[in-house]
């Protein structure tokens, strides 16, 4: 009886070390040097996958189990629970969990007379199901890329955009998309959708057959990623914007960084590519730079007002988003649906009347108070203008950010001055970048939250009418 506990125990435990496995490899795209290499919390690494595997050859049973069900299993479950990001069940994660619960049942099975297979118990079933749930995955992958390739090519008269950037791609995107939807039918990548997998499934399952201008979003974590969605999609128009140091963690220097985000101008279906200026390109009759003669008269928290130049004729915008920069993201939007077809006077009246886009600089007023929600902002150019345009509010100003991810030490420190100048209060959420922030902001303008989940709770505490209150970047709790 006693036996059969322990298997029942073990097969728990190798089903606890998979749910956590697959909870971070789908937190890090799949990628398992990212998952073992790139991590942000390590700790957890120690206390859910390392500690318990390490005690069950080390304590005997049935102290093992002891220790199992009151403490690992406890703190395990309420860990999951306390994710702002937990594991969706996807068709890849349930093939996943099948494998390994099949392949725990015949190790234990096998082993069940012998003692021998103990020590490597737990190891093989994690091991078979990781390596032929990748196996089945990359077969089941090439077919539906090959799938969606044939729908995809079998759209009459479809023009791509492809747009890739350090920062700026999705709003880019969102804009144009708001722009050239008042005359062609647009479709465009959702949310943040950028990689191969995730525009292929796109492709696959909600790109309409009737549409006329596809907008994807292009994006990477290493060189080769941008080329193959270009090689995929061979977009007839491609859009570099702004680009910096923005993932420089997995690039190691701008110039790879630089070298990937031109990929997208190897389509070879390409017509026109849109370059920002801050991408060292020679001139080419098919590529335009931007934003020449860009000229921002003003920008506050209504919104912007800029002129740029275009065929010799200055022309004038203005749009209620905010952010100067935006006016850079804006005339890549303009030369795009100019090049299109639009009218620069269907361009303007489309301009004036865009959407916020929502978690990116969105204004929201609620409680007497005024919120600036740039949650999906992550690079440093981008929260020092949200910085800068909240500094024309006359009340308090409270900040609420994790710092810079997947950026520099430097950086962070720069923000942190930035935040101690011109910011009354500042909230850390994550404990990232907790040590460089604390050291360059007043302690007395500082809170530093524990657990996110408390944090409607503290700004009720530590925000009043009248207060501007900026979300600046956000991490899920795994950051």
């Amino acid at each position: 009886m006693i036996e059969y506990f322990n298997i029942f125990t073990h097969i728990i435990l190798i089903m606890a070390l998979g749910w956590y496995l697959i909870t971070n490899l789908q937190w890090y795209n799949y990628k398992i040097e990212r998952v073992i290499l790139k991590h942000h919390k390590w700790q957890w690494h120690i206390t859910y996958f390392v500690a318990p595997i390490l005690l069950f050859y080390i304590i005997p049973s049935p102290y093992f189990a002891i220790y199992f069900y009151l403490l690992y299993l406890s703190s395990f479950i309420l860990w999951n629970k306390k994710l702002d990001r937990p594991l969706v069940l996807t068709g890849r994660v349930k093939r996943f969990l099948a494998i390994l619960l099949f392949s725990t049942f015949i190790i234990h099975t096998l082993c069940l007379s012998s003692q021998s297979c103990h020590s490597t118990a737990i190891f093989i079933p994690i091991f078979l199901a990781y390596g032929i749930s990748y196996g089945l995955e990359k077969m089941f992958f090439i077919s539906f890329k090959h799938k969606g390739k044939q729908r995809y090519d079998a759209i009459n008269n479809l023009k791509t955009v492809a747009i890739t950037a350090s920062y700026g791609k999705t709003s880019i995107k969102n804009y144009l998309y708001q722009v050239l939807k008042r005359k062609y039918k647009v479709y465009k990548t959702p949310r943040s959708v950028n990689t191969i997998g995730g525009i292929v499934l796109d492709v696959n399952r909600d790109l309409p057959l009737d549409t006329q201008i596809y907008i994807a979003e292009a994006g990477a974590r290493q060189k080769g990623d941008i080329e193959e969605i270009t090689m995929y999609l061979e977009p007839e128009y491609c859009v570099i914007g702004s680009v910096g140091e923005q993932h420089i963690e997995y690039f190691k220097t701008l110039d790879n960084i630089i070298n990937t985000k031109m990929e997208i101008l190897s389509s070879p279906k390409m017509k026109r590519g849109f370059v920002h200026e801050s991408v060292p390109i020679k001139e080419y009759n098919t590529i335009t730079k931007f934003p020449n003669n860009l000229n921002v008269t003003m920008s506050n928290l209504d919104g912007i007002w800029f002129d740029i130049i275009i065929e010799g004729k200055q022309q004038h915008f203005n749009a209620p988003i905010l952010g100067s920069f935006n006016a850079i993201n804006l005339t890549a939007v303009i030369l795009v649906a100019h090049e299109l077809g639009m009218s620069i006077d269907e361009i303007k009246l489309a301009i004036k009347d865009l959407p916020q886009v929502e978690h990116r600089l969105q204004k929201i007023e609620a409680g007497g108070k005024i919120i600036i929600d740039d949650s999906f902002n992550g690079n440093l150019e981008g929260m020092l203008e949200a910085i800068n345009i909240c500094t024309s509010h006359e009340g308090r100003k409270v900040i609420v950010t994790p710092g810079l991810v997947e950026s520099t030490s430097e950086a962070n420190i720069l923000l942190a001055n930035e935040i101690n100048e011109k910011f009354d209060f500042a909230i850390l959420t994550g404990n990232l970048n907790t040590h460089l922030l604390s050291a360059n902001i007043d302690d007395e303008k500082l809170f530093i939250l524990k657990d996110k989940k408390d944090l409607e709770s503290t700004l009720g505490q530590k925000t009043k009418a009248g207060d501007l209150i900026l979300f600046a970047n956000d991490a899920p709790n795994f950051i």
